[in-house]
């Protein structure tokens, strides 16, 4: 069979550099096919999608994407660690993707793989490390990199390396296969833009810069970094006013901590050391969700942990929800293909005939018996019913149900 590549994205929009990213890894590894694992409609950052996931889906289709399949919400809105297994899982899970791509600051696989075995065997010398640095009261992320570089001995070229985001979730992706003893070769391709760049420059942009001329109505720009069939699509999500915002939420997510219980706060994932008492107080205080991000963030606290746990509040995870899905493995989700797309489809159900692929969700949970399973794709339907009250109008709900597969 031909080389099949595996991608893990967002897709928050479909823009140039995801274009460019897709076409140098399909040249690359050599791959006639590509299988891209894709969030819903919330994010690894503690947000929401711009625009819902099956708008998401048809982009990824209409330029070059073969099969496109959802990564369950509690993976999507997971920390790194979580969202790079889940989707490493489900990618190894099919049997045919021979090799995964993935953005990163830097390209150098075998410095990843350095850093990640240590993450995976954990040597005593760098376990103490680690303890020493929690206790001087730093976030896990920023204790875990300290902790990595005073092991190596702080050489300039792992601290640069830690320095940057993508490349923390390239060596989680490494980790992930080392776990699952995985055949898929890894491939680094250095991104061109930098995430967290709000400007527009020539035609390649970062997701953050395109969602930042949304929320300020420059989207005439936008023609230029993102291709045409991506653009189009999002004007029509513009038209029907179906642009969601995490800040839609402000007042629910400040209704359900009012109601909540300091031992319901508490049992939410990410939350310890009594930081339930801290989010409390600051829901009785704030107004807004930016309010209350500023009140409870320290250099324990990072702003994104602090957005996760708010979706954990908003759509309701508890850590038993995070805890089960770090130990089964997942369905398989389609939410749309083409013509390449369902004959990848067919070998894969030939390849492992036991794999649950859910291609309608209604009969799936008929048949199903699995009650974690059943559990994980609650929290899917759950998360689009609520996704769709940050439109300003037709908020409907059981799309995961009405909505069909996209079929290009």
């Amino acid at each position: 069979m031909d080389r099949v590549l595996g991608i893990v994205a967002e897709y928050n929009p479909f823009h140039n550099g995801h274009l460019q990213h897709l076409e140098l890894s399909k040249k690359i590894t050599n791959s006639k096919y590509t299988i891209a694992v894709m969030n819903g409609n919330f994010t690894e950052r503690g947000e929401t999608a711009i625009v819902d996931k099956w708008s998401r889906t048809k982009m990824a289709l209409l330029n070059g994407i073969d099969l496109v399949i959802e990564l369950p919400l509690i993976y999507s809105i997971s920390s790194a660690e979580n969202f790079a297994f889940g989707s490493i899982k489900i990618l190894d899970s099919l049997n045919i993707v021979d090799t995964i791509s993935f953005g990163a600051e830097y390209s150098n696989i075998p410095l990843f793989y350095k850093v990640s075995e240590i993450l995976v065997n954990e040597p005593e010398k760098y376990k103490k490390i680690l303890n020493i640095e929690l206790n001087k009261g730093l976030s896990y992320p920023k204790a875990r990199e300290t902790a990595l570089l005073s092991f190596l001995g702080n050489d300039k070229k792992y601290i640069d390396i830690l320095s940057n985001p993508n490349n923390i979730l390239a060596i989680e992706y490494i980790k992930a296969l080392k776990k699952l003893h995985s055949s898929i070769i890894p491939y680094s391709i250095k991104r061109s833009s930098d995430y967290s760049d709000k400007c527009i420059h020539g035609n390649i942009a970062s997701g953050s810069a395109i969602r930042y001329a949304l929320k300020n109505n420059n989207l005439a720009i936008l023609s230029k970094v993102m291709p045409e069939s991506s653009y189009s699509i999002l004007k029509e999500n513009i038209k029907d006013n179906r642009l969601v915002d995490i800040s839609k939420f402000d007042k629910l997510i400040l209704y359900k901590l009012r109601n909540m219980s300091l031992a319901e706060i508490a049992n939410l994932p990410d939350v310890n050391e009594g930081l339930e008492n801290l989010i409390k107080k600051a829901s009785l205080t704030c107004s807004t969700i930016p309010e209350l991000i500023k009140m409870i963030k320290s250099k324990r606290y990072t702003i994104t942990r602090i957005q996760r746990i708010l979706l954990y509040i908003l759509l309701d995870i508890t850590k038993d929800n995070m805890e089960f899905s770090k130990k089964i493995s997942p369905y398989i989700r389609v939410l749309g293909f083409n013509s390449n797309g369902q004959n990848l489809l067919s070998k894969i159900s030939k390849s492992n005939p036991n794999l649950p692929i859910i291609t309608s969700v209604k009969k799936f949970e008929d048949k199903c018996t699995n009650t974690y399973l059943k559990d994980l794709l609650y929290k899917d339907i759950l998360a689009t019913n609520i996704y769709t009250l940050g439109y300003d109008n037709n908020c409907l709900g059981n799309l995961d149900y009405t909505n069909k597969i996209i079929k290009i």
